[in-house]
């Protein structure tokens, strides 16, 4: 094997034995980007000569002692709307195309802490809306499993590097989906944790009370290292969580003999395929083998769900982008008359098309006489949506249910079906809603060989539990296939 297709917490004890060094290691995913990205389109940006001598520099504290993160001397690679301190963060839009951040993420200060070595910046849908990462103004990313199919969305380039060997790595954002539904399409493990558990400090928001960054890896116990580098309270912003996070990495266990698994009918219905359903039921299949109890369970809102999420997540959206007008930094049109009229031509001519259908969706569901018929409404399903999972929760220990209703589809597809689209998020947007941790991991193939993924749903601050199911399953079912690419 090359050093880019073993896992992290393989290639820590490697760099840990001097087996390694993070140089070599970082040579190896950087010439699989020089010879893979052309084609797969991952990054929008990479400065070999940082990252090299980022390596160096975790080589140097690694042969001191000084530095005992796991994550120490491992290459990732980081989407573009997490801020990076001189390094450009343009959330692939061209609203942002030359921005340049004076300082980073709070994830990001946590990761050069622990002496994970950059490689670039991920594509992504613009601003984070999107489930394909085709509405990045730059470029299209690929599915490794098929070069003609979507790697899902909006954190496409993230689960797209990681599958393909262009980053051991990622990290993403999920505001609706956008770890979990690529992870599923690009075959590997992608954790959405708890709101509030990790900082969204110099996270550019899309949705403020649904964006939460989380990890993407080729294996469960690399998201869980992953996790453990980024998970704490951070002053610096207001919605994270003040408590003490145990170590999941050490707390990993496959053993799942009692444990209650609960299965929502609502997700097994109109609308996902019914291969994609058979797959992700086998593996529940192999997990009650393993000793897991399991229930049939009802979340009789989850229908309306995707209504109350895109009212809520456009609403935000609408006040969040409002800050990009051309005045202080970003793009500006030129040749304008007047304030006004600066203001209109650089939003127009700034943020794409689905930023803008989102922008006017959100404006309108907030303005005067629609505030009540929608925006209310849709916060009113919110509560209903939380207490459901939560009386849920109280008969069962996880939640089972398919991350996306189907494998990877073809790129130009449903880009021009706004509808169509949103709907590949039909079963991941209520734990967004609900604030819920979950993760997804590979179950199945079609049999055009695309990955089949199935999530699993805890309770809140609850990561450890629903990391050991997904232990146990990626045991039985074997984990990551590697795509032939």
């Amino acid at each position: 094997m090359k050093l880019y297709e073993y896992n992290a917490y393989e290639l820590s004890e490697m760099l840990r034995s001097k087996k390694i060094s993070s140089k070599e290691l970082t040579e190896s995913v950087l010439k699989r980007v020089e010879e893979l990205d052309g084609s797969l389109q991952a990054y929008l940006y990479t400065d070999p000569d940082m990252s090299l001598k980022m390596a160096e520099n975790a080589d140097k504290m690694i042969a001191a002692g000084e530095n005992r993160s796991r994550l120490a001397g491992i290459p990732i690679g980081i989407k573009d709307n997490i801020s990076t301190k001189g390094i450009k963060t343009t959330c692939a839009s061209k609203m942002l195309e030359n921005y340049t951040p004076v300082f980073n993420a709070t994830v990001v200060d946590k990761l050069n802490a622990a002496g994970c070595v950059t490689l670039g910046k991920l594509n992504m849908d613009e601003f984070a809306m999107g489930s394909s990462t085709e509405s990045s103004y730059f470029k299209i990313t690929k599915n490794p499993f098929d070069l003609s199919c979507v790697p899902g969305g909006s954190s496409g380039g993230s689960a797209a590097a990681v599958s393909s060997g262009e980053a051991v790595i990622a990290l993403g954002s999920d505001t609706g989906g956008s770890i979990r539904q690529p992870a599923s399409l690009c075959g590997v493990v992608g954790l959405k944790p708890t709101y509030g558990s990790v900082s969204r400090y110099g996270l550019v928001a899309f949705a403020s009370s649904l964006d939460q960054i989380g990890s993407f890896g080729r294996c469960v116990k690399d998201v869980a290292l992953l996790q453990d580098e980024i998970m704490g309270h951070d002053s610096m912003d207001a919605t994270s969580a003040y408590r003490e996070y145990r170590p999941l990495f050490d707390g990993l266990n496959s053993d799942i003999s009692g444990l209650k698994i609960g299965i929502p009918s609502e997700y097994y219905g109109k609308g996902v395929k019914p291969e994609v359903s058979k797959a992700v039921m086998s593996a529940v299949s192999e997990l009650e083998k393993q000793g897991a109890k399991v229930t049939p369970i009802s979340l009789p809102s989850t229908e309306y769900a995707l209504s109350a999420y895109y009212i809520i997540a456009c609403a935000e959206a609408s006040s969040n982008l409002a800050r990009f007008d051309g005045v202080k930094y970003g793009y500006r049109a030129e040749n304008c008359n007047g304030l006004i009229d600066m203001y209109e031509k650089t939003r127009s001519e700034g943020f794409g098309r689905e930023v803008k259908r989102r922008i006017m969706l959100g404006t309108f569901v907030l303005s005067s006489g629609y505030f009540d018929a929608y925006y209310k409404k849709a916060k009113l399903l919110q509560k209903r949506i939380t207490k459901e999972f939560d009386d849920a929760f109280r008969s069962v220990d996880v939640i089972i249910t398919p991350t996306s209703p189907s494998e990877a589809f073809k790129i130009g597809d449903r880009i021009a079906d706004p509808l169509a689209m949103y709907a590949a998020d039909i079963c991941t947007v209520t734990v967004n809603i609900a604030g819920l941790p979950a993760v997804s991991v590979p179950c199945g193939y079609s049999e055009a060989g695309l990955p089949y993924g199935m999530q699993i749903i805890g309770r809140k601050f609850d990561e450890q539990t629903l990391l050991n199911v997904a232990l146990a399953h990626e045991l039985a079912f074997g984990g990551f296939r590697r795509p032939k690419i």
